[in-house]
């Protein structure tokens, strides 16, 4: 199997703020998200992709054309086949944040958009193949340090993304930060000898 050592091989910007409704409802699509996730690996004809996901050329094209006309996708390149040209479909940004939204009906969109959910789903059989990496942990922490955390974390998912092609398998990487009722403990006295030698 080739390495690709530019990952993508295209040139794309690090990050789309996405707001707009059209763009939404491409993000919210499965098989839509597939395709902009491939497009990670590297620039795509409609035929190469309609290839990796099994599904009939006329019916990618059509998602790919709705990527392209809610700003997602664009052509990054094409080459002349005989007569025809051959478009190459790249990914506007490496990453898709969704911003503030105003309207209800877009907040029921992005609600839906649950990669954890997705991911439990897929790595089903690598746990039951005892293949599975995860952790789950629980913290305490203010705001401001969850934020400085989910960046972290941003950047450490689109390193994996970069890493050179190669290998048989394919993995997934999957990671969340959510509010949650796991429980803490108490807050500790600021005199830890307040209690020391009572027995009631």
């Amino acid at each position: 199997m080739s390495v690709n050592q530019r990952i993508p091989d295209y040139d794309l910007d690090d990050l789309l703020v996405v707001t707009a409704p059209e763009q939404l409802r491409a993000l919210a699509d499965p098989l839509r998200s597939t395709l902009l996730e491939l497009l990670l690996e590297r620039a795509a004809t409609v035929n190469e992709l309609a290839v990796a996901v099994g599904r009939p050329k006329s019916s990618v094209a059509y998602h790919v054309n709705q990527l392209v006309d809610a700003g997602l996708l664009r052509v990054v390149r094409t080459r002349r086949v005989r007569a025809i040209e051959e478009r190459f479909y790249g990914r506007v940004a490496r990453t898709y944040y969704v911003g503030a939204l105003s309207r209800p009906e877009d907040k029921r969109v992005a609600a839906g958009i649950n990669g954890l959910a997705e991911a439990a789903a897929e790595s089903a059989a690598a746990h039951a193949a005892d293949e599975l990496r995860c952790t789950l942990v629980h913290a305490r922490i203010p705001i401001e340090d969850v934020r400085e955390f989910w960046a972290e974390v941003q950047a450490l998912a689109r390193r994996f993304t970069q890493i050179p092609r190669a290998g048989d398998q394919v993995y997934g990487f999957a990671a969340g930060l959510y509010p949650t009722d796991a429980p803490t403990l108490p807050d500790t006295d600021t005199d830890p000898d307040t209690d020391r030698g009572r027995t009631d």
